[in-house]
């Protein structure tokens, strides 16, 4: 177990280096010029020259990059052209946020979508699985923004359960927190949930059709014990998968969604950062949203070995 953290580990340096480099190629390959946003669209060619220096983009193209790569690795993200501090700094006030929304739509998703998925996986060709199925492609296939705005419309105008475009942070209690986070919890979680419960029920019936599984019924083993001990025990790898991959997209923004109930998330910053050219804020995103799909990689193959200590060994 050690030696695949140790190699996860050492890979994770290059990885981190070539997104931190991808991050600045692409964002600095899109058209547009920051210097036009900062002083205006209408401004003269000598306050774009004096933008340009400002803003440090008057330096070879190679030079902005090492300096950027050489930052990132030490953690300095640079400063924003627009919000007056570093992007670390931004990015850090707003991360509790994403966070928090991100940890409890997965949280809805893995609720509703493994137990869903494991009922459909035992009642297959039933009007179970069909159910399964049905509301698994309704929520795979209409966008969450959809269900967001549903959301809004039902719960929070029409029955007004819950409030519509506030945040309440967690330092104002537990149950204000849940609150404020329910109805885009829900709308990111239900279709994470679909994804759930289909892998689930895939992974389960691939398992149930095993010769093991009919040789522990063939024994007269209880069906809690077959389901529990042995079929849901091998099935859970693949579902380990599929909440890691969950996660790691949740974490890394849900612009959509942050900008439809109007919280103030990394995704609301990364929608603002676009809209006026704001490149370190751009390249700083990138570069922590691929960190959160590189980190949460690492956890689920660590969880891998602790599921099946053989996969260590390779």
């Amino acid at each position: 177990m050690m030696n695949l953290v140790l190699r996860r580990l050492v890979l994770f340096i290059p990885m981190w280096i070539a997104v931190s480099v991808l991050s600045f190629v692409i964002v600095h390959a899109t058209p547009g010029d920051p210097a036009a946003s900062f002083v205006g669209q209408d401004a003269g060619a000598a306050s774009l020259d004096v933008a340009h220096r400002r803003l440090g983009l008057d330096r070879p193209y190679m030079e902005q990059l090492y300096h950027w790569v050489a930052g990132s690795l030490t953690g300095d993200l640079g400063q924003s052209y627009f919000l007056g501090r570093s992007v670390a700094t931004a990015i850090l006030e707003r991360l509790p946020v994403t966070f928090s929304l991100g940890m409890l739509a997965l949280l809805v998703g893995a609720v509703v979508g493994i137990p869903l998925g494991t009922v459909a996986a035992l009642s297959p060709n039933s009007w179970k699985d069909a159910s399964t199925i049905g509301v698994s492609l309704t929520f795979l296939s209409v966008p969450e923004f959809v269900v967001g705005m549903l959301l809004i419309y039902v719960l929070g105008v029409e029955l007004r359960w819950f409030p519509i475009g506030r945040y309440a942070p967690l330092s104002d209690g537990v149950g204000l927190w849940l609150h404020h986070l329910a109805l885009p919890a829900l709308a990111l979680g239900l279709s994470q949930s679909a994804l759930i419960a289909r892998m689930t029920r895939a992974s389960l019936l691939q398992v149930l059709g095993a010769d093991y599984i009919r040789t522990a019924r063939a024994k007269g083993l209880p069906e809690k014990i077959v389901i529990g001990r042995h079929a849901f025990r091998n099935a859970i790898i693949t579902i380990v998968t599929v909440i890691g991959l969950s996660l790691a997209l949740l974490l890394s923004g849900a612009f959509i969604t942050e900008a439809l109930f109007q919280l103030p998330g990394i995704g609301s910053l990364g929608v603002s950062a676009v809209l006026r050219r704001d490149y370190p804020v751009i390249q700083g995103l990138l570069l922590v949203s691929s960190s959160f799909i590189l980190i949460v990689n690492i956890l689920v193959d660590i969880v891998y070995g602790l599921l099946n200590p053989t996969i260590s060994d390779r």
